[in-house]
């Protein structure tokens, strides 16, 4: 009851941001893509800048499924690397673990690549490495662990069988599907980041705050 309970947020959720954050949402967003609600088909009266910015924020936080304490932090990393502040969000929120795992076809949605990370499937250079945020590093090999490829969503994801509602796997990994195994080759670039989002406007929201 739970499981349906939090499907049937994430659904809301997605619609409400005009963007799919599992694959049922998208489905279901082919057929209905206005909001939620009884207001949802008629047009959107303008928004403030302040609710634009913090709803493209809000985006960018449930494509990747986390915290708001996670993001800022995120971001003041970024702020203080070279380059430009929001395409450098993208790329370090990209290399998290969870991330990297759903990019790689493992995973059917960032929840689930969450799971899998937790609950201690995945390593990375050997090891076992149980907190979605670790940062991959380019160069470092991320695998399922030896006793897990046996479990059914494993065996699925070797198979392929989530390519249906994954985008292409991004230039910046190398994947082994067959063998559950991925590389992170190099940092990611923000154009090749299959997330939908304004970052410049994520960068105005914390600018102001």
């Amino acid at each position: 009851m739970a499981t349906k309970s939090r499907t049937h947020s994430k659904t809301r959720l997605s619609r409400a941001l005009g963007v799919a954050l599992t694959p049922k949402a998208a489905r279901l967003m082919e057929k209905r893509p206005f909001p939620p609600g009884q207001h949802g088909r008629t047009k959107r009266r303008t928004d403030s800048d302040y609710a634009v910015r913090l709803r493209e924020k809000q985006r960018l936080r449930a494509q990747y499924g986390i915290r708001e304490a996670q993001l800022r932090r995120v971001f003041d990393e970024a702020r203080k690397q070279d380059g430009l502040t929001g395409e450098n969000l993208v790329e370090l929120l990209e290399m998290r673990l969870d991330a990297l795992v759903l990019r790689a076809g493992f995973a059917r949605s960032i929840a689930q690549a969450r799971q899998m990370v937790v609950h201690r499937h995945i390593m990375v250079d050997g090891e076992r490495v149980d907190r979605p945020s670790f940062r991959v590093k380019p160069g470092q090999l991320i695998h399922v662990h030896q006793r897990s490829e046996k479990l059914e969503p494993f065996q699925v994801a070797a198979e392929g069988g989530h390519a249906e509602v994954l985008p292409e796997v991004p230039g910046y990994l190398e994947v082994s599907l067959d063998r559950l195994e991925a590389v992170l080759v190099r940092r990611p670039k923000r154009e090749e980041v299959p997330v939908t989002c304004d970052v410049q406007l994520v960068v105005e929201y914390y600018a102001a705050h």
